[in-house]
């Protein structure tokens, strides 16, 4: 039996237009933000919700194809994230849910759009991980932050360890939630991604 997953060429085929618009909005949002992060100096949320503008840009530059978008929903949950954040509105609690999503949509993105193939247990575990990776690269940026700019991004071990934890538990809940989502959007597309054989047809 084939493995249920998404393939490139469903993205690019299927009518995505309302979740392309949406995604295009968000990116625009996300590119006001940058410009408003760097002109008040809030370099840390400025260069993170660059890298996630950026993240969210592979899907249409890979694909050549201005449908080829990510879920709008996880896009919205990124976009929220840097905006509170980066405006200080739960910032703690912001800044869980955009590592969290930004995580996840780097997974989804590597299984959807390029030609690396996922079960979905897989999928959701290298979520994880990537969510670990973002933490680790986020707890980097505050850490050379608090040094350069005498910001008070870190301020105890303990508290670094109770973040690692509950980003873990976000980006696994963020996961389930995408998983949900691409199981019962037919935009999205087919979930069955063709064998081999039908491939070469």
């Amino acid at each position: 039996m084939n493995a249920l997953v998404v393939t490139p060429f469903d993205i690019a085929a299927s009518r995505g237009g309302l979740n392309a618009i949406l995604g295009w909005l968000l990116m625009a949002v996300m590119g006001l933000a940058v410009v408003h992060y760097c002109l008040a100096g809030e370099w840390l949320w400025g260069s993170f919700t660059l890298g996630c503008l950026l993240v969210s840009l592979f899907p249409p530059w890979r694909m050549r194809n201005w449908k080829a978008m990510a879920p709008g929903p996880l896009l919205l949950i990124v976009t929220v994230g840097v905006l509170a954040g980066g405006n200080q509105l739960y910032p703690e609690t912001a800044g869980y849910v955009a590592v969290g999503s930004l995580g996840v949509l780097i997974a989804i993105e590597l299984d959807v759009f390029t030609s690396v193939e996922m079960t979905r247990r897989f999928a959701l575990g290298f979520a994880v991980l990537s969510t670990l990776a973002v933490q680790g690269l986020w707890t980097i940026g505050q850490y050379y932050s608090d040094v350069w700019f005498e910001t008070g991004f870190l301020t105890s071990q303990r508290e670094l360890q109770i973040d690692i934890v509950i980003v873990t538990v976000v980006g696994v809940t963020i996961g389930l939630l995408s998983e949900w989502y691409f199981t019962r959007v037919s935009h999205i597309g087919s979930h069955i991604r063709p064998s081999n054989s039908s491939r070469s047809r």
